[in-house]
């Protein structure tokens, strides 16, 4: 656990790999536990043209030092957890959870959501291998009786006292987290989330990495909320030289309704895309369809009418509220994906398309570690 902040800037800041580069870079983050993750990102890394593999051992010698100055231990417990903030709360347990943990029908009892990007899962489960240990937890929520978690978890916060943690990260979100040994409390809490399957909210990638490092754990908030929400996660054009008349002849070309507009706000619902491209404003009309919009803008929009790869380099996504990092033809914007057809896909046996849902509010990293070694 934490002594007080988590060294170095706050790293749930930067969503993707350029955006860890610039933060790398700033004086100061030598050490931190951002370096940590991204150790092949570090200046230093990037001057020797070391790749990851490369730098394993280094990152792992600096996380000794930062759990030595920076950390004390603690052992056999669960952390009940609550976040309040702009995008919502959320109150859970932070705890170790089994990937691979099947039930007796043989289904995986924590079920993936969203598709997962493979180079991505590598990566991860490369970092998680050569550390040993889990900086950053996933966001699970049961599918069924989420209020019963959320009332069991009241419970213990109410009887725990002053939390161990308390602190504000740099979105203005508050992050509380108690301790809980073992004991019948500790046993009544455990019982509730092992009761029901998992649906991975957040950290489709974490997951998959987990999994695929085989360490036997994965450090995770299980959450009903009451706060969650989910926010719109769009996509960014960078680097086709595309403008509002190429794109626009481009989707009618396959048959879309697209309309130039003086300016427009984000869709609040599924069935259109807001695209803004060089001080332009175009409207596209999605066909009706059962897929979800992200399915169909990779399909029509993306892959058949621009010729792009959307896992390629010319396609970024981009979370709700974020500003692009990189100079961009056009940014695609999207209604959120309502929870209902969120669950109505995860009760089927799919998966949505890759990065469609952002829920929010999200554990803290680095408030506690979860050492996989042992």
């Amino acid at each position: 656990m934490v002594r007080g902040e988590v060294p170095g800037p706050d790293v749930d800041e930067f969503a993707d790999a350029d955006r860890v580069v610039a933060a790398l870079a700033r004086p100061g983050t030598r050490g931190s536990l951002l370096a940590v993750q991204h150790p092949h990102r570090t200046p230093a890394a990037l001057a020797e043209n070391r790749d990851l593999l490369d730098v394993l051992a280094d990152a792992r010698r600096t996380l000794r030092e930062l759990t030595r100055t920076a950390y004390r231990p603690v052992a056999d417990v669960i952390a009940p957890y609550r976040v309040d903030g702009p995008d919502g709360s959320a109150t859970g347990v932070l705890c170790l959870v089994d990937p691979a943990a099947v039930g007796a029908d043989g289904v995986s009892w924590v079920r993936h959501s969203e598709q997962v990007y493979p180079e991505v899962v590598a990566e991860r489960a490369a970092v998680l291998t050569g550390l040993g240990c889990a900086t950053s937890a996933a966001l699970l929520i049961p599918v069924v009786d989420g209020q019963v978690l959320t009332d069991t978890v009241d419970q213990a916060i109410a009887a725990a006292g002053a939390p161990a943690i308390s602190t504000v990260d740099s979105a203005g979100r508050r992050h509380r987290v108690w301790l809980l040994g073992p004991g019948p409390v500790q046993d009544a809490v455990l019982a509730v989330i092992a009761a029901r399957p998992l649906m991975v909210a957040d950290g489709n990638h974490r997951v998959a990495a987990a999994a695929a490092a085989d360490l036997g754990g994965l450090l995770a908030l299980v959450t009903a909320g009451p706060g969650l929400r989910i926010g719109g996660y769009h996509r960014v054009i960078t680097g086709t030289g595309h403008d509002a008349d190429s794109l626009a002849t481009a989707w009618r070309a396959v048959g879309l309704d697209v309309r130039e507009v003086p300016a427009a706000t984000p869709p609040e619902h599924p069935g259109s895309v807001v695209v803004e491209t060089h001080g332009r404003t175009l409207c596209v009309e999605l066909p009706p369809s059962t897929a979800i919009d992200h399915a169909q803008v990779e399909t029509l929009l993306l892959h058949d009418a621009l010729r792009l790869d959307p896992e390629g380099t010319h396609v970024r996504p981009l979370p709700d509220g974020r500003a692009p990092d990189v100079e961009v033809d056009a940014v695609l914007r999207l209604a959120p994906v309502p929870l209902a057809q969120v669950l109505a896909v995860h009760a089927a046996g799919g998966r949505m398309p890759r990065k469609s849902t952002y829920f929010t509010p999200k554990p803290r990293s680095g408030l506690l570690l979860a050492d996989l070694d042992r």
